[in-house]
């Protein structure tokens, strides 16, 4: 990998050679506190992520998102096509939340709960430590010609992020078609299911191919939110950031050498030992300043402290900080911008609280015929037909259900038979005549409002339009 120095830095990505060819980016383990709470918040979030979908509240999968029957469980409560708007506000809350966090503490989430890096250093990195070795051990192994030992380590290794690489796609496929779907499709076998298998199988090469060779560069190159944090970041921002003031002084970074006195010799802390660098996923040199392939994953904090503690110099040369903290010794503090995400943020959660509660457990929608006039019938009666759908979004089978006019007299026929039921998340269609006496219309177009009835509870109420004749205005 070319070395990325104070004036060149900014000209490439980290991983790229003078060439312009990938430079494999050999990561040193971490070692250091950071590490720790990052293991551990990555595991309770792999637990999360690997039960979510086979957890039920209430007969709901907590999490769903199957995009292909536009049915979507969050938190286990349901959202079907009619609830778009509310997934659509959920979705806006989502951004400008990431938003708001970005502005304050940068990419915090990059490092912490996402994906991608969680699996990538968490799971596939802990287990290349555990078959090639450390930093050290991989670059040898790298350059080492196919022998026994080289064979036997890659087989191993890629045998290990396929099986991975398939469980995880067997997990997201449960995120799309739900569990139950899953585990029937298993319990069948792979032969009567060959569409799903294959799927599945594509799925499995696409993790496989990201955590396997890709890694770092999905993170450089196709996620778009490091390119965010150059419109979001501001000098007052949180991030993992180098104190160049204390690390480089009047003379600047120098290495170490034993029983010098470093405070009275104009030299900064740092001893540009390249720690912080070696233990990098990303390939850069934080000393540089904050650059977009910083993913704020902390190692370079631990490995910068550990050597700090070694050569009895302070600790905290790079930390979480903001660049005006290092250069004018502010402390952290919300300001207008920030208050503004806020407000908005409020805004927008107290207007989904609102919409969430006022939704009801049963979508109906009553629509008239089209291309349908109506007909005039003995007695003075005016008859429209209409079409009817009714979504039960709950995990209970409704019954007795029926239809009453509330606006106006008259009578409601179903083509079928009077009363019917609508299965545990299911969809009950059909058609309706009504029937209103013409006396009783206002003009030639009224609206009607029509109660859906579970027995002697009404459950829901819809409107639609009813065509009757001009001249009984």
């Amino acid at each position: 990998m070319a070395e990325q120095g104070q004036e060149n830095f900014r000209d490439t990505i980290g991983t790229l050679n003078e060439e312009g060819k990938r430079a494999w980016v050999f990561p040193k383990k971490p070692v250091g506190k950071w590490y720790e709470y990052r293991k551990y918040v990555s595991y309770a979030l792999l637990l999360f992520l690997f039960l979510a979908p086979f957890v039920k509240i209430n007969g709901h999968q907590f999490l769903m998102f199957n995009v292909l029957e536009r049915r979507f469980n969050i938190f286990s409560f349901p959202f079907w096509p009619q609830d778009f708007h509310l997934f659509v506000i959920m979705m806006i809350i989502g951004v400008v939340f990431v938003i708001l966090f970005t502005v304050a503490f940068g990419r915090l989430f990059c490092g912490w709960v996402c994906p991608q890096t969680i699996f990538m250093e968490m799971v596939f990195r802990r287990i290349e430590y555990w078959i090639d070795g450390d930093r050290g051990k991989q670059i040898r192994l790298s350059k080492m010609p196919w022998n026994k030992e080289k064979i036997k380590k890659r087989v191993l290794k890629w045998t290990v992020f396929f099986i991975i690489s398939f469980l995880i796609a067997n997990v997201f496929l449960a995120y799309l078609i739900g569990s139950d779907q899953l585990i029937r499709y298993i319990t069948d076998g792979p032969s009567k299911h060959l569409s799903t298998l294959i799927s599945l199988l594509i799925f499995t090469g696409v993790f496989y191919f990201v955590f396997a060779w890709f890694r770092e560069q999905v993170c450089i190159i196709v996620c778009p939110y490091g390119r965010l944090q150059g419109v979001l970041l501001d000098t007052k921002s949180i991030v993992v950031a180098y104190d160049h003031k204390r690390g480089e002084k009047e003379v600047g970074r120098a290495k170490f050498k034993k029983n010098e006195d470093r405070p009275t010799s104009g030299k900064g802390d740092c001893i540009d030992c390249f720690a912080c660098v070696h233990v990098c996923p990303t390939g850069i040199d934080i000393r540089n300043g904050t650059q977009l392939e910083c993913v704020n994953c902390t190692a370079c904090i631990d490995a910068c402290d550990h050597m700090m503690e070694a050569v009895d110099l302070p600790k905290g040369l790079i930390r979480y900080t903001s660049e005006d903290n290092i250069e004018k010794k502010e402390p952290f503090k919300i300001t207008a911008r920030l208050k503004g995400y806020l407000v908005v943020l409020g805004i927008l959660t107290t207007v989904l609280i609102g919409m969430l509660f006022l939704r009801n457990d049963i979508e109906a929608r009553i629509l008239r015929l089209p291309g349908q006039l109506y007909e005039h019938k003995a007695d003075n009666i005016i008859s429209n037909v209409y079409t009817y759908k009714l979504v039960n979004k709950t995990s209970a089978e409704i019954d007795e259900i029926q239809f009453k006019l509330l606006s106006h007299k008259g009578r409601i026929n179903l083509v079928t038979q009077d009363d019917f039921k609508i299965d545990k998340e299911g969809l009950a269609e059909g058609t309706l005549f009504i029937e209103i006496n013409a006396s009783a219309l206002s003009g030639d177009k009224d609206r009607l409002e029509i109660g859906v009835y579970s027995g002697d509870d009404l459950i829901e109420t819809t409107t639609t339009s009813f065509l009757g004749p001009r001249s009984y205005k």
